[in-house]
């Protein structure tokens, strides 16, 4: 009988760009084609200053279809309650994750670090979270390993016994990483952005969970390197989204 699984526990995520068809061309080309016809495949890369004028243009006067021209998939591994999160996000998004019914689930959970802060102060919506005690992180890491391996026990007693994967799942708490791929366009990423990362150049200010701000940090970067004019235009005009 092979031994039982031992939990793992993480306090980070992960966020690997796998496949994009995403450029500032994609955008000058969808913009120009309203003008220029089949000709503005021509003209794209002619003049850079005008192209980078145009770019910003789109995103300061939020004409925002050209930046659907494109297209992102990134693998992500995180949290389940990111993922509750992250499906908020419905417009311009296409998700797929692994499957508890169809697959057993492996013991890997997340156990916030010392450099996450665990109090909050102010009202909902508008609250902070702040550093909490040695002794809050302490109690916070031992709650979590402690749960997480009853939760699990229970899970494999249970796979044990013949029950199914899709009723056993249900014991196993949102703190489990799953993984799944994420595609989008570069529109519905700006948005994604605009809610759930913190930047000083925002001209609206956002309060997103730090874990799903993790995962927007890494993905901008990415995104970053794919499309230079178009993500210093977001940061220009205030990161909201056209």
């Amino acid at each position: 009988m092979p031994e039982p699984l031992q939990p793992v526990f993480r306090s980070n995520v992960t966020v690997q760009l796998v496949k994009q068809t995403a450029s500032d061309a994609d955008v000058l080309f969808a913009a120009r084609v309203s003008t220029l016809g089949e000709q503005s495949i021509d003209e794209i890369g002619k003049d850079p200053e005008r192209s980078k004028g145009l770019i910003n243009y789109l995103v300061r006067e939020r004409h925002g279809s050209p930046f659907e021209h494109t297209s992102m998939t990134f693998l992500i591994s995180a949290p389940i309650f990111v993922f509750r999160e992250f499906m908020r996000h419905r417009v311009g998004w296409s998700y797929n994750e692994e499957s508890g019914r169809y697959r057993e689930l492996e013991p890997v959970f997340y156990v916030p670090n010392m450099y996450r802060n665990l109090v909050q102060k102010g009202r909902p919506g508008r609250y902070k979270i702040v550093e909490g005690t040695k002794h809050q992180l302490w109690v916070t890491q031992k709650t979590l390993q402690d749960s997480y391996r009853l939760a699990y026990e229970a899970y494999q007693q249970m796979l044990a016994e013949g029950v199914a994967r899709e009723v056993a799942r249900a014991v196993l708490p949102v703190g489990l990483y799953s993984s799944m791929y994420a595609t989008c366009n570069a529109r519905s990423l700006m948005h994604f952005l605009g809610l759930r990362t913190t930047h000083p150049d925002a001209a609206v200010a956002s309060y997103p969970q730090r874990e799903i701000e993790m995962v927007g940090e890494a993905m901008e970067a990415e995104w970053a390197k794919l499309m230079p004019l178009t993500h210093a235009a977001f940061n220009a005009n205030g990161r909201i989204a056209p």
